[in-house]
């Protein structure tokens, strides 16, 4: 079942990339008590993500912090080192912090996950963008389209804030 406006998220484990290497990170450090902003791409560096998706969050970053979210993070099914690259690649360190689900646990948890097995591309999340407040959905923005971000972009995400 897909989570709902209203739901609190599963306990699931990230991957970040910390100055150590890799680090696993759980929902509960990342949400608790905060207001986060996180959205899912299919794939680091595929064209709508690395063109479209991220860039909008990136761009956007100070004026969604200013209203009032503790930090943003993108999440797909990537492995951390490509999520890490992608990051540097994007320009958002210090902006849009990453989260692998390399093994598409928690898109699978969410019912966002979405199988690409006939295009070559194994299992991976679809295209959306949330606000979670203290562990809790408080907005869910599911793409419908392939290749476009508009419903899942960070323009529409900011007039739900």
């Amino acid at each position: 079942m897909t989570i709902q406006v209203g739901d609190k998220l599963p306990e699931a484990t990230f991957r970040t990339m910390t100055a150590d290497g890799p680090a696993a990170r759980t929902t509960a450090d990342i949400f608790s008590g905060k207001t986060v902003v996180l959205f899912a791409v299919p794939g680091a560096f595929t064209p709508t993500c690395h063109r479209n998706h991220m860039p909008g969050f990136v761009a956007n970053a100070d004026t969604i912090k200013a209203k009032g979210v503790d930090a943003i993070y993108a999440t797909s099914t990537n492995d951390v080192f490509v999520l890490d690259a992608w990051q540097k690649a994007s320009d958002a360190t210090g902006k849009v912090g990453i989260l692998a689900d390399g093994n598409a646990e928690f898109a699978n948890a969410i019912g966002l996950a979405n199988d690409a097995s006939a295009a070559g591309m194994g299992m991976r999340s679809k295209r959306y963008s949330m606000i979670v407040k203290d562990g809790v959905v408080t907005s869910l923005n599911v793409g419908d389209a392939p290749g476009k971000a508009d419903i899942s972009g960070a323009d529409n995400l900011i007039t739900q804030l």
